[in-house]
């Protein structure tokens, strides 16, 4: 599939500030545990790119590559995993920590005491109508938690992927890889919105960035489209 064809009914361009922007989906074969992130990148983007583009690189390839993607048997989930998952609400997008094997990861990566306290702080807020407290509280570490559901491509429809280790790091790796004068940014963009993890942009650059990609260009799936580029049209 070359480029610049649409992504499951996705625009190709547009506009933010008064500036239109092209956003081109690249797509790709399946990252397996055990790829090698820089070879990847060099075989896809590498003759996508230009001088002026922005490459934006989904979390999960990062982590995956960095050997942070582990199969559901692998993840034996405590007592208190498998009680707190229960009270997680599940969104269209994704599972989250809504199960035990996803929460059992957040233990481990943002610490117990953490999540018992963006739990319990959560419970209460709730009561008054406000979401989102548990995920502002434990951080995005957390958030970063990728579950199976029933789009995701296989193998990572028995596997928990958690989040990129050193994301501005890496995107600063791959600039530097690429040979051309672009940005890069590792990004977690879903149906919903999305966060820059790390970036070789500005803070103004990354805001601007989310705004590009907030109705998630790459689309959420089977799509097996986890680069692409932003250039202005």
């Amino acid at each position: 599939m070359s480029a610049d064809v649409p992504n499951d009914g996705k625009a190709l361009t547009v506009t933010v500030d008064g500036a239109t922007f092209a956003r081109i989906p690249i797509r790709t074969r399946v990252v397996l545990p055990g790829d090698q992130l820089d070879p990847f990148i060099t075989e896809y983007a590498g003759p996508v790119v230009r001088d002026g583009d922005i490459l934006f690189v989904t979390e999960k390839i990062v982590a995956i590559t960095q050997g942070r993607s582990y199969t559901l048997d692998e993840i034996q989930p405590r007592a208190l995993a498998r009680f707190l998952s229960k009270y997680v609400t599940r969104t269209s997008y994704g599972i989250g920590l809504g199960m035990p094997e996803t929460m059992e990861m957040a233990l481990r990566e943002c610490g117990t005491p953490r999540i018992l306290f963006a739990a319990a702080v959560s419970a209460v807020t709730k009561l008054f109508g406000r979401r989102g407290d548990f995920y502002r509280i434990a951080g995005d570490k957390a958030r970063a938690i990728d579950g199976p559901t029933s789009g995701t491509i296989p193998p990572y429809n028995k596997a928990v992927v958690l989040g990129p280790e050193r994301p501005t790091e890496v995107a600063a790796h791959l600039k530097t890889l690429l040979g051309v004068d672009a940005e890069v940014a590792v990004v977690d963009i879903n149906d919903i919105g999305g966060n820059i993890l790390g970036s070789t942009l500005d803070k103004p650059g990354e805001q601007r960035l989310v705004r590009i990609l907030s109705d998630n260009p790459l689309g959420q799936g089977h799509q097996s489209t986890p680069l692409g580029v932003i250039r202005a049209a």
